[in-house]
């Protein structure tokens, strides 16, 4: 299994702007189908956004219209832009990784995961 890393979270107020990355060291990536969930305290964690070897994409509908998930196969690294964030978007993302390279949209199906990068949106 490839090793995952995501980075990009911080403090923002609301109606902020955030980019999160997550870079994989397999030399496959771009056969990957690549996920974004988020898991906010005392509460599942969630499917946010993916995007299938293909190119094809896939959002919740809490972050539809606000977030762009896209990805660099050169670079090993799928990108999640956020836009007009809201304090309840505060989390910890995690990128995950589905070898089939399929769009997914449960946590289940994804078989490798990063640790996570926080992201804090103040009203």
């Amino acid at each position: 299994q490839v090793q995952v890393g995501e980075s990009g979270g911080g403090l923002v107020q609301a109606g902020g702007s955030l980019r999160l990355s997550c870079k994989t060291s397999g030399r496959t990536f771009s056969t990957y189908g690549m996920g974004w969930f988020r898991q906010a305290p005392e509460k599942e964690r969630e499917f946010v956004a993916a995007v299938g070897r293909s190119g094809g994409t896939r959002y919740a509908d809490s972050v539809k219209g606000r977030f762009t998930i896209s990805r660099d196969n050169a670079e090993n690294t799928v990108y999640l832009q956020m836009n007009s964030l809201r304090p309840d978007d505060t989390a910890l993302y995690y990128c995950a990784v589905d070898y089939a390279g399929l769009i997914r949209t449960a946590r289940e199906e994804y078989e490798s995961w990063g640790q996570g990068t926080q992201v804090t949106v103040s009203s």
